[in-house]
């Protein structure tokens, strides 16, 4: 087809999209608030548009989500404070976060994702001997989800990580979420490095071209791609979520992030 957006409006009396721009993940992604209006124009469509208040991930935690924002610097909010209604934690090692989340899996719902920076080989994608995360510095591995079973359901698959692909659109009760290198903390300001990508993700595909023409447009892109990744990839977990961070700094940023109080200065002078 020529355009699925064009193509859901002339084909239907009624269409209603339910739009979170700060969910594309790859560069062939489409569907932003901008292109469906545009199409929605084109095709004479009448536009009626809404804003949903309130949503049920994370508990149920509009000022998580808010504040996740702030802290991932995907949009600046009010939520400075993270108010204690959503169950989040920073983890010292991968092996911690492994642990906690097995310990979690009683219900058989709960589950490690990462970001994807560590290559999947092919022909290792069901070899449970093979570890493709490796970090070295804390002499932990792990596979990629096997192609075999339904990672999200199969008992056995506690031991092995999910990645955006699998995991997006999908809730567990609770979530370990390995953030790799290519998100870290320098400055003061969280940061993005695609480089840091393994070259077998797709979410990047034809930023290396683009940056041959547009080097500051691909570099926006793929900053935007790997913070709403993270978003993403931190929001599967409905009751709690732990985090474990390749990046020292940025691992200390979010617990300070998360153990900040609200000071109370109406009694002082």
């Amino acid at each position: 087809g020529e355009n699925q957006i064009k193509e859901i409006i002339s084909s239907s009396k009624c269409s209603v999209f339910f739009v979170d721009d700060d969910q594309r993940i790859t560069t062939s992604d489409i569907g932003t608030k901008e292109e469906i209006l545009r199409c929605a124009k084109a095709c004479g469509a009448i536009i009626l548009t809404d804003s949903l208040e309130s949503q049920f991930r994370c508990n149920g935690s509009d000022s998580f989500i808010a504040w996740l924002d702030d802290v991932l610097q995907v949009r600046e909010t009010a939520n400075k404070i993270l108010d204690f209604d959503y169950d989040i934690d920073v983890v010292n090692s991968p092996q911690e976060l492994l642990n906690w989340v097995k310990s979690k899996n009683d219900n058989n719902k709960a589950r490690i994702i990462a970001g994807y920076c560590w290559e999947w080989p092919k022909n290792e994608r069901d070899n449970p001997e093979y570890k493709d995360i490796v970090i070295e510095e804390h002499d932990f591995s792990m596979s990629w989800n096997f192609r075999q079973g339904v990672w999200a359901i199969d008992p056995n698959s506690v031991d092995q990580a999910g990645c955006i692909h699998t995991a997006q659109g999908l809730e567990f009760d609770y979530i370990g979420v390995i953030i790799g290198p290519d998100l870290f903390y320098e400055d003061g300001k969280v940061m993005t490095d695609a480089t840091k990508r393994a070259k077998s993700d797709q979410s990047l595909k034809g930023l290396k071209k683009l940056n041959e023409t547009d080097p500051e447009e691909a570099e926006e892109i793929a900053d935007t791609i790997i913070r709403n990744t993270y978003r993403t990839l931190m929001t599967r977990g409905m009751k709690a979520c732990r985090v474990f961070c390749v990046d020292k700094a940025l691992g200390e940023y979010l617990k300070q992030r998360i153990s900040a109080v609200q000071v109370d200065y109406s009694d002082l002078d």
